[in-house]
């Protein structure tokens, strides 16, 4: 038995539907005289009558059968074909009517054989002659396909039962039945029963896929003919036995004992004594053995017999619905048909009725015959007399429920069912077409954390995705035709009059019921966001180019029904606008052929009065072209913020780190640093009643706030230092007064939550999960120092240019280059650049440094006027604030400088800038950087000779600009940290 403690640190693993009844009969070799053969065909129509059952059941892979008379026949297609079945017919006029049979057995007897004949009088008085041991079954055929479907369904679950019941707790009814005319008719029932039921049971999956490989977790079947084959049987498998149905009189002991199914029922019942067991007899006077043992009984001889034993079966062994009773009135109080029911009942349900159903092990074997065997297994492996009280039994069986469903519902594209998705619903779709680029995202996302259980180690820090429901593309082209709205999105019309016209055409009136579902489900605003075809694909950057909407969470969910509405046909509208027509051109893809999913997802954050925001939003990357210090470009990097990501998807200042150092923030490295390069800004969602229309600008709900107007709200208690003016020093924590630093130390520096291991987690299992570099947005919202939830909302490929990947360029001769580097930051090619301004090493002197920086501001802002880039080439640091170590320019002096080149003296050899607060820039802008010393081997090369052979546009004492007539072509492997400047 399980200790109570242990359930509550319980995590379900889900059940691999999918590696049971691995082993299948496909073929099956049937031999019978030509008489039976035509029987079997003209009337009974075997292959047909089979196919029609199994699809009838939902069942796949009908066997196929093979037909022979002789035993000719038979030996050839057994030696020229593989059968995993025979099926043998006697004729009844040979002497010697099984010879063929023994034969066979004899020469293959790997595959089962069974001995099928219509049985009369003079059949049963023939076969008490022979022996038989060499079939593994004798049937009696009445010409039942149902016998033939029980037949093949009893030798594939005993050719799988041991597998399943040990991979995942399969369970098993045992029939005990020596009678042959009776169990060919007992065992067609049962079987027509347990596919039925199990049938009914697969509409717990969440869509048709696993309704399918849901039914391979229905009970097994299993046959014993005799006391001792049947206690075998229950020895092997009794944890796993469901029930059991067995006749009073078979063989025992090489004698037929008259109460052999009496003792068999006594035996087991000092084992499990609430071990449901239905006694078949013929002889009603039996029944008083059965009312001993508190077992069912059912006559024989009735002529509802199979009515009976369905009846029986349902009550007895957990299929159907769940009736919890009065114990002492036996009279039903309330009837539960799923597990979502359950969870809703266990609370209500009387005390002394919860004892009865627990004290019985009803719970577990209702949820057994429904294959949910983690959450059966649980609840069967606890102890309920460890129990201090019946509501704590409760709470557990409902915490178990709670548990497992959203086990269930995480890493599934579930099917959106309105009297299904509720708050432990985790990710549903609408629509049958695609989900777009996001929605298949989010799904791999979901399976990731399900799958990767170290994710989810820190109960106090769990790693979610937020409740998540797509439309897919299928809606998006119903709303396109059946609103004619093509003729106006291609059209040159602006983005406000197509929005407009959008805006004003109808989505099917069916979504506003499943919009209401999906509120009561998810509590907080929502995000509608675009979900197409070409979004996050491998080889495409087509992240933000398509609109986010948020909608705040009202009381008056009709009118939230109507945001949400205008937030869908806002999204699809901004597939037409004039950026996104002239973006799929750049990109050479065809706008008709676009199609727009939409992803509803709850928005992670806590209300503060009238706004809405997270903690934390971020974006990590699994791969670091910026490395400074002991980073590596492999670890990663992460931009975090306080508020909604929509700051950092528009280029606010976020904090950056590696996930690797977390105590290495360039950023906070001084106090003026940090005041001046850390977040001042962010956003929250308005939650007061939108009443202004929608606009092509998606964020026209949000608020752009101060980090101060953030005090109020009590949300940066864990996430900021602060600055004493006075002391001039940054304190980490909150203290009162002062400026507040978005730093968030506690959580970097002190661990108060261990984000940094979880990013560290997630992106080594995504990257290898993907097969390739990734980029992942995240969200973390702290509740108190003691709880938070990191919630992953995306995940994309890192879109790299595939020349700069492919290509060695270690491999390009340095004569075809104007510089070479090995310690290039950076990633990508850039061949829009047709200037270069170097520093001429000749005549070089640092004293001067001050007036180069003047030189070159003025060289800069010439080229901010034309929108022009450029490579810049000097000695030392750029951006130095001591002039002799570098030339001191600012940031904007140099903004439209595409690579910055430091180039290393004989005579001047300075430590790169790489860690000064210029470094900051250059990963915002995505800018190249080339560090290089020329005058050593090895590193790195600049051939100015060839610039001073070339004519100048502008020439001074110490600086030339170069201007070319073909794009200078830049190329960067920042995984390898090297670059090129090609000629």
């Amino acid at each position: 038995m399980q200790n109570i403690s242990d359930i509550k640190r319980f995590q379900f693993k889900d059940t691999s539907f999918a590696s049971l009844m691995n082993k299948r009969i496909y073929n099956i070799l049937l031999i019978a005289t030509k008489y039976d053969i035509f029987i079997l065909e003209e009337d009974g129509r075997v292959d047909e009558q089979i196919f029609d059952e199994y699809t009838s059941l939902n069942l796949r892979y009908p066997p196929r059968f093979t037909q022979v008379s002789t035993a000719e026949d038979a030996f050839n297609h057994l030696r020229d074909n593989h059968y995993e079945l025979v099926i043998y017919m006697p004729n009844m006029d040979d002497s010697d009517m099984f010879a063929t049979a023994r034969e066979i057995k004899r020469l293959y007897s790997e595959i089962p054989l069974v001995v099928m004949t219509a049985f009369s009088k003079e059949v049963s008085k023939r076969f008490s002659t022979e022996d038989l041991t060499f079939a593994d079954y004798v049937f009696s055929w009445l010409g039942n396909s149902n016998l033939l479907l029980a037949i093949i369904k009893l030798i594939e679950d005993s050719m799988n039962v041991e597998h399943d019941t040990q991979m995942v707790g399969v369970q098993i009814i045992l029939l005990v039945e020596d009678s042959i005319r009776f169990y060919s008719s007992a065992l067609s029932a049962l079987f027509k029963i347990v596919l039925k039921e199990s049938r009914e049971f697969s509409k717990e999956a969440l869509n048709e896929h696993q309704k399918m490989l849901r039914m391979r977790g229905r009970p097994k079947i299993l046959l014993a003919r005799s006391y001792e084959e049947a206690a075998v049987i229950y020895t092997q498998y009794k944890d796993n036995i469901l029930g059991i149905v067995t006749d009073m009189s078979y063989m025992h002991g090489g004698f037929k004992e008259k109460l052999a199914g009496y003792n068999l029922a006594k035996w087991i019942k000092t084992q499990d004594r609430f071990l449901p067991i239905i006694f078949n007899s013929s002889e009603v006077s039996n029944k008083v053995y059965a009312d001993e043992l508190s077992c069912s009984f059912i006559d024989k001889n009735s002529k509802s017999y199979p009515l009976d034993l369905r009846t029986q079966i349902i009550e007895q062994f957990g299929f159907g619905d769940f009736i919890i009773i009065d114990p002492d009135t036996k009279e039903e109080i309330v009837r539960i048909k799923n597990l979502k029911d359950l969870q809703k009942s266990i609370l209500t349900i009387p005390d002394k009725s919860l004892i009865y159903h627990m004290s019985h092990n009803h719970f577990s074997r209702f949820l057994y015959s429904r294959a949910m065997f983690p959450i059966a297994e649980t609840l069967k492996k606890i102890d309920f007399n460890d129990l201090t009280n019946i509501e704590e039994a409760r709470k557990i069986i409902y915490d178990t429920i709670v548990e497992y469903r959203r086990m269930k519902n995480s890493g599934v594209i579930a099917v959106f069912e309105k009297d299904r998705f509720d708050e432990f619903s985790n990710f549903a779709r609408i629509g049958n077409g695609s989900l777009g680029g996001k929605g298949r995202g989010l799904a791999f996302l979901g399976n990731i954390v399900k799958t990767n259980f170290e994710l989810n180690e820190n109960p106090n820090f769990p790693v979610l995705l937020p409740k998540t429901v797509v439309l897919c593309t299928d809606i998006f082209d119903d709303f396109m035709e059946s609103n004619n709205l093509y003729t106006i999105a291609l059209s040159d019309k602006s983005d406000e009059e197509i929005l407009q016209h959008f805006l004003e055409a109808d989505l099917p009136e069916s979504l506003d019921d499943d919009f209401l579902t999906f509120f009561e489900a998810v509590k907080s605003p929502l995000a509608i966001r675009s979900s197409s075809l070409l979004e996050d694909s491998y080889y495409q950057p087509f992240a933000g180019i398509y609109s986010t909407y948020m909608v705040p969470a009202l009381e008056d969910k009709q009118k939230m029904v109507q945001l949400v509405k205008a937030a869908v046909k806002s999204v699809y509208a901004s597939v037409f606008y004039a950026d996104s027509k002239a973006y799929m051109t750049a990109t050479q893809n065809v706008i008709d052929q676009e199609k727009m999913g939409i992803v509803l997802q709850e928005v992670v954050g806590s209300r503060y009065g009238n706004r809405f925001y997270p903690t934390m939003s971020g974006v990590t990357r699994s791969l670091n072209f910026y490395p400074i210090g002991h980073e590596k470009a492999e670890e990663g990097i992460a931009n975090i913020a306080l508020g909604l990501g929509k700051y950092i998807v528009d280029g606010g200042t976020t904090l950056r780190f590696s996930p690797y150092h977390p105590h290495n923030i360039l950023q906070l490295s001084s106090v003026d640093f940090a005041l001046r390069e850390t977040q001042r800004q962010f956003y929250a969602l308005d939650m007061e009643d939108i009443t202004q229309e929608f606009s092509i600008n998606d964020g026209f709900n949000l608020l752009k706030l101060n980090v101060n107007d953030a005090v109020t709200d009590d949300s940066l208690r864990f996430i900021v230092s602060t600055f004493d003016p006075i002391d001039q020093t940054i304190y980490e924590g909150f203290y009162e007064g002062g400026r507040k630093i978005i730093s968030f130390a506690n959580i970097l520096q002190h661990e108060l939550f261990p984000l940094a291991s979880v990013l560290q987690k997630v992106l080594a299992i995504t990257q290898f999960e993907m097969g390739r570099a990734v980029e992942i947005e995240f969200a973390v919202n702290l509740k108190n120092k003691d709880e938070a939830t990191f919630y992953l909302l995306q995940i994309r490929p890192i879109v790299q240019n595939k020349e700069a990947l492919n290509e060695d360029l270690t491999k390009i001769a340095v004569e075809d280059t104007i510089l070479t580097s090995n310690n290039a930051l950076g990633n990508g090619i850039t061949d829009d650049v047709y200037d270069i301004i170097y520093v001429k090493t000749e005549n070089f002197n640092a004293s001067n440094n001050q007036l180069l920086a003047y030189e070159i501001e003025k060289l800069n802002k010439q080229f901010t006027e034309e929108d022009r880039g450029y490579i810049l080439v000097g000695p030392g640091r750029w951006g130095s604030s001591d002039s002799w170590l570098g030339i001191p320019v600012k940031w904007p002096h140099i903004s439209n400088a595409r690579l910055l080149v430091e180039s290393g003296l004989e005579n001047y050899r300075i430590e790169p800038s790489q860690g000064t607060h210029f470094f900051q820039n250059l990963t915002s802008f995505g800018v190249g950087y080339f560090t290089i010393n020329s005058y050593l081997e090895n590193e790195g090369t600049f051939d100015e000779p060839y610039l001073n052979s070339l004519p100048a546009l502008y020439e001074s004492d110490a600086i030339r600009h170069v201007r070319f007539s073909n794009p200078l072509v830049i190329k960067i492997n920042g995984k390898k940290k090297y670059g090129v400047v090609l000629k």
